[in-house]
């Protein structure tokens, strides 16, 4: 099977933003490279052994880095499923080589996933059986080299910009939460940079929602409805623009749409105008630019005897026992805060972390943050007493019973932290 990224360097695009530093600023740099695969390779999400025709749209890796006058960290942001946390390590061991250690740390690189039904499998679970991985190692080792690249040219390529930030809700048209229908967090959450000419370089919005509108009906490979969100923007704001991923667990759906892809560019289009409008109340923020980032590698139980037997598979390339390590992340730029979820989290746990927060701006919990373990639950889930709807699949892909608990636990201690 051949894959474009095979010759890498020939197929990559950038776009990069260039300019002069002002330590009296925040310090932004942006990057976007594409990441599509090969027609042939396997499709994440829905049955086994499903291969890409087409390309619809493009599929992206998009980098920002920000500093202050003593800080710095980076985001990236994938369109895909969900990339596993040894990733994200070779990611940041990468940027290591690429970036001098005095000038940046890579430990503060943060990494999510919009969670397409459209895009690659990188976790391994939909090739053309349950016990062969679909995940081809060459697109995976170009991925990691696509988001290096993309972190360096970024941080290469900073310049001073002001920051604006807005908050605002959507989604009560079509967005549900088919297993606990009154539990949704429908915010969305948004920061936006700015050059000194007002400018946009780059807006980041979070929303929750599974990005599923093509789940299982098209082979094509696509952003699903996020990629409306991208050409919205990118015709009325310009500059980078970044999806944000939030607690779609327990089970957050664009229920009850049409599965086209002209459904999911309206849906798309529509949260892009709904950002669009927010930022036109949204002033330039009066708090001094400073970055605050903290980090803990956790150790999540392993009760689903699944994960285990797809790891020693090979299926899964990474160590499961009895237990699975991964990391969270909570930082802040100026007056926003953010925490990331390992996983597909439920609507609770995204809105008891930002009661937790303290800050006074806009609160983004990054879904599929850092990692991508499966559905991260309540308890109450576990319980057939409890009745929960779809609770069968969705403990089926969840790590298990303890895992929500021990992880809300360590979101709230590091939040404390911050």
């Amino acid at each position: 099977m051949k894959f474009y990224y095979a010759l890498l360097p020939v197929f990559l695009f950038f776009h990069c933003k260039n300019g002069p530093i002002s330590p009296k600023t925040w310090q932004v740099g942006v990057c976007t490279i594409a990441i599509n695969p090969a027609m042939g390779a396997f499709i994440a999400g829905d049955k086994h052994n499903r291969h890409f025709t087409a390309v619809h749209d493009s599929l992206y890796v998009k980098a920002i880095v920000l500093a202050d006058t003593n800080n710095q960290m980076a985001l990236l942001t994938f369109d895909c499923i969900g990339l596993l946390y040894p990733t994200l390590l070779e990611i940041r061991k990468a940027v290591s080589k690429k970036i001098p250690a005095a000038e940046f740390d890579p430990s503060s690189i943060v990494m999510a996933s919009s969670h397409t039904h459209s895009g690659p499998d990188v976790v391994g679970i939909w090739g053309p059986d349950p016990l062969t991985s679909g995940v081809d190692s060459v697109y995976m080792k170009n991925l990691v080299y696509a988001a290096t690249e993309a972190i360096a040219r970024a941080w290469g390529s900073k310049q001073a910009a002001t920051m604006h930030v807005a908050e605002t809700t959507f989604g009560e048209a079509w967005v549900h939460n088919i297993s606990e229908p009154n539990e949704l967090d429908r915010a969305v959450s948004i920061v936006q940079f700015k050059d000194k000419s007002g400018k946009s370089m780059a807006t980041l919005t979070n929303f929750a929602c599974h990005p599923t509108i093509l789940d299982g009906t098209l082979t094509i490979v696509s952003a699903d409805y996020v990629y409306g969100m991208y050409q919205h923007l990118n015709e009325t704001l310009g500059g980078t623009n970044f999806f944000l991923q939030g607690s779609i667990g327990g089970w957050v759906q664009p229920e009850y749409e049409k599965k086209t892809m002209e459904v999911a560019e309206k849906r798309g289009r529509d949260l892009g105008l709904v950002v669009e409008n927010a930022l036109k109340q949204a002033s330039s923020s009066t708090v001094p630019p400073r970055i605050q980032y903290k980090h803990k590698v956790i150790q999540l139980p392993v009760q689903n005897e699944g994960f285990q037997q797809l790891a020693a598979a090979g299926v899964i390339k990474r160590t499961i026992t009895d237990s699975v390590a991964t990391e969270i992340a909570s930082f802040s730029w100026g007056n926003t805060q953010f925490i990331t979820h390992p996983g597909e989290t439920v609507p609770a746990y995204s809105l008891q972390s930002k009661a937790w927060m303290t800050n006074q701006g806009p609160k983004f919990v990054i879904g599929l943050g850092m990692d991508a373990l499966g559905y991260i639950l309540k308890p109450s889930f576990f319980d057939p007493a409890a009745n929960i709807p779809h609770c069968e699949y969705l403990t089926g892909m969840s790590v298990g019973r303890d895992a929500g608990p021990i992880l809300m636990k360590a979101v709230e201690e590091l939040l404390k932290e911050q």
